[in-house]
């Protein structure tokens, strides 16, 4: 029996529907230092816009790390636009903001602010608005967006599209587990499924497929894990060196926030990355206690109620201070209302 995703689809915008419609040759962008879902949605993006016959381009400025290499046409992606192209349409998928678009939205400034826009995102501190913004925080991730668009658009779901789409689903509910994982979620999961998405294996590739170095990485930063107030705030730092002494790369620290999230008391875990003279923090919460955009919203970040992020313009050593005196303020209000 086919699912049947048309009692959502009427959550996608028209403006939306239309601008990607008429589009001949769109820009696509991800995020900054990607993740599953910003290069599912992105790279779905441009699958929906072929189907449609107009070109897409997959953009995102930094590489995309080797553990996404599965990915049906994750080669495709290009740190910057085609020099000669004539695109007619920008589409931003799992931004929280146009910032995290990074530093390509500054090398190519005219360009990205001559063109159309589509925002697509699933970010509750996104503030965007705007003709062809669709903003839905209630959605488990940007591709389970992405999905009913293409629903929406009357473009098939066939196994290279679903794999794209299942891989950001899959990557922002934790294959399911996180409380973002609404029924709407699993509904779109199950249409993914029966075109064909490989969930099992696109769920051990994410959550249980680790290199070495990747494991010695994540020892360094537990064996630091710090608490405070009782173990209801837990904490741990990944510094520059750690990653030199392991061999590892930036995006092997994938996951670390979420072991700390797994704390017996924590209400609140924060991880601390070394980033030069700045320090990104990466904050989990658990449901009905802190919300992790306020914390993060304190130092310019956003994100979702349970998992946010911003960057401290500190050095880790005097960064974590601060940090950690509201997040001890936060718990406090939350365990007196």
């Amino acid at each position: 029996m086919s699912v049947d995703l048309t009692p959502w689809t009427g959550s996608v915008p028209d403006t939306v529907v239309e601008r990607l419609r008429g589009a001949r040759r769109v820009l696509a962008v991800g995020h900054e230092n990607p993740d599953a879902d910003t290069l599912g949605a992105t790279l779905a993006v441009c699958r929906i816009v072929e189907s449609l016959g107009g070109a897409a381009d997959p953009i995102c400025t930094d590489p995309v790390p080797p553990l996404y290499a599965f990915l049906p046409g994750v080669e495709r992606v290009r740190m910057d636009p085609a020099p000669d192209a004539a695109y007619d349409l920008l589409v931003v998928s799992d931004c929280g903001s146009l910032d995290r678009v990074g530093a390509v939205a500054e090398r190519h400034a005219d360009l990205f602010a001559r063109l159309p826009r589509v925002v697509i995102d699933h970010h509750a501190s996104n503030d965007a608005n705007g003709e062809g913004t669709w903003i839905q925080p209630g959605s488990a991730a940007t591709c389970e967006m992405v999905t009913l668009l293409a629903a929406r658009l009357g473009v098939p779901l066939d196994v290279e599209l679903a794999a794209m789409l299942m891989a950001g689903i899959v990557m922002d509910t934790a294959t399911f587990a996180h409380p973002n994982a609404t029924p709407r979620t699993l509904v779109v999961a199950a249409a993914l499924v029966e075109a064909g998405a490989p969930l099992s294996d696109i769920s051990r590739r994410l959550y249980r497929t680790k290199p070495d170095v990747q494991l010695r990485l994540f020892g360094r930063v537990l064996d630091r894990l710090d608490r405070r107030l009782d173990g209801r705030i837990v904490f741990s730092t990944l510094r520059d060196a750690d990653l030199a002494g392991t061999g590892a790369m930036p995006a092997h620290s994938e996951g670390i926030i979420d072991l700390l999230a797994q704390a017996e008391a924590a209400d609140v875990a924060i991880l601390f990355k070394e980033a030069g003279a700045s320090t990104r923090i990466s904050v989990r919460t658990r449901r009905g206690g802190v919300d992790a955009t306020v914390l993060t919203g304190t130092f310019g970040g956003g994100g979702h109620a349970r998992a946010a992020g911003a960057t401290v313009g500190l050095p880790v050593d005097e960064a974590i201070r601060p940090v950690l005196v509201e997040a001890e303020r936060l718990v406090a209000a939350v365990a007196s209302a």
